[in-house]
């Protein structure tokens, strides 16, 4: 018996969606179903993600699904009214915005004579393209091949033959489907070893920066809501920053100087998305890490959009689910504190920005900003600035004017109020502002290891 060719895991098993394909894009609305965004809302979102991939949509619209068919999602009708849509104009993909079981692809593939993918293959095509880090390229593997296992039934033809074998290796009798799910195990269990390496190199990085120590602050939101462009505004880089779902995947870091302090680092980080598939939920958590140990987290949030309130719970359900911002944990830790960024209000008409930049004002904790023009950046400078220096207190400090990397230190990790010479010139009086933190990594050093 001839033996079947074996899978080749380097092959997207979701099968190519080709840049500028002309796609129709349906958003199922299931009667009883508990959406976090509204119908259009949803929709809208999904014709953004199949953009930023460079899909050219032809045509979109709600599908109200009163019950659904486990074999194709819809009723025959429904199918019948995509499949002539497609027809009329000249579909070559259909996005369906929300799950689609391995059958109901499938059977809709058969109906529609046309590639079909769901929402988590959209997303997944997305951060595929994305990627641009290795650790970002072996989260986004992890994710394929999550996600392609329960569908080899319907991307493979040869899986319902037999293979021979030999030695311990794909005995008689073992099918195709069983040996490539088999190698697609190996080679998933190969990408959790590895990204479990790279998150213990992170927490190296972790570690030595709090050593350091430079306070961190990540920025986080929802998805397109300006996240990279406050990036780039605060610290004059040039990370990727377009009217995009997903433009950045890939965590940046910087440092950037506040009014009260030399050196903070800012990190940019992966946007949140409703109904996020599982698959990216589990294979970004160590991307997410640097929220967890951040001192300030700088909540983005896009004032034009109508679904923002939606969108700031999405955001709190993901921060809470990695334990962060939801009060205090077991451990006891105060809770990381929260700026809200209230981005874009260049777009708002004149009276929702009067009644948002009313609301900010009695909120201590809300800027309005507009990171694209610049509006209220120093605003927000202050705000985290007085977050991270809640708790810094005024020092008077005496040196050896020889003591100069104690007195670089000073300089680099406090705020000298000043500095004066005493007793001809050897000893430096400073007045140093700092944190209990500071204060005591001051306090452990010697002349010696300052540096």
């Amino acid at each position: 018996m001839k033996r079947a060719e074996p899978l080749n895991l380097d092959d997207d098993l979701l099968g190519e969606v080709t840049s500028g394909a002309r796609a129709l894009v349906v958003c199922p609305d299931i009667r009883g179903a508990d959406y976090e965004l509204g119908a259009q809302e949803r929709l809208e979102e999904a014709c953004g993600l199949a953009l930023a991939i460079g899909i050219e949509i032809a045509h979109s619209y709600v599908l109200p699904v009163r019950d659904v068919r486990p074999n194709t999602l819809f009723g025959a009708g429904q199918v019948e009214r995509i499949g002539t849509e497609c027809e009329q104009h000249e579909i070559e993909l259909v996005i369906i915005d929300g799950a689609l079981s391995a059958i109901q692809q499938r059977n809709l593939e058969d109906a529609l004579k046309r590639k079909v993918i769901d929402r988590t293959g959209l997303i997944l095509e997305i951060f595929g393209e994305r990627a641009a880090t290795a650790e970002g390229r072996l989260q986004v593997e992890l994710a394929h091949l999550d996600y392609q296992s329960s569908r080899l039934v319907r991307s493979w033809t040869h899986l319902e033959r037999q293979r021979g074998g030999f030695g311990f290796l794909g005995g008689p009798g073992e099918t195709q489907i069983e040996a490539d799910r088999r190698m697609i195990r190996q080679r998933m269990a190969r990408l959790r070893r590895d990204i479990e390496q790279v998150r213990k190199t992170r927490s190296l990085h972790r570690d030595r920066r709090e050593r350091a120590p430079w306070p961190l602050v990540a920025i986080v939101g929802y998805t397109n809501a300006g996240k990279s462009t406050l990036f780039n505004r605060l610290t004059g880089s040039d990370v990727m920053a377009e009217d995009l779902l997903f433009a950045t995947l890939d965590p940046t870091m910087r440092a950037i100087e506040l009014p009260g302090m030399e050196k903070v680092i800012l990190s940019d980080t992966v946007g949140f998305i409703s109904d996020l598939p599982t698959q990216l939920v589990a294979a970004f958590r160590a991307t997410l890490e640097e929220v967890v140990a951040a001192d300030v987290i700088v909540h983005v949030r896009d004032m034009a959009n109508p679904a923002n309130a939606a969108q700031k719970q999405q955001v709190l359900d993901v921060l809470a689910d990695l334990g962060v911002g939801v009060g205090e944990g077991e451990d006891g830790h105060e809770p990381t504190p929260v700026v809200e960024a209230w981005n874009k209000r260049d777009l708002l008409d004149p009276e929702t920005r009067e009644e948002f930049g009313q609301a900010a004002a009695n909120d201590p904790n809300v800027v309005p900003i507009s990171a694209a023009r610049g509006e209220g950046i120093d605003d927000l400078r202050t705000r985290i600035d007085a977050i991270l220096t809640a708790d810094a207190r005024c020092y008077e400090l005496a040196l050896p004017a020889t003591d100069g990397k104690r007195l670089a230190w000073l300089h680099q990790h406090g705020h000298v109020l000043s500095q004066s010479d005493e007793e001809g010139g050897l000893v430096a009086r400073l007045s140093v502002r700092l944190t209990p933190r500071e204060y005591g990594r001051f306090r452990s050093l010697s002349a010696t290891d300052a540096a």
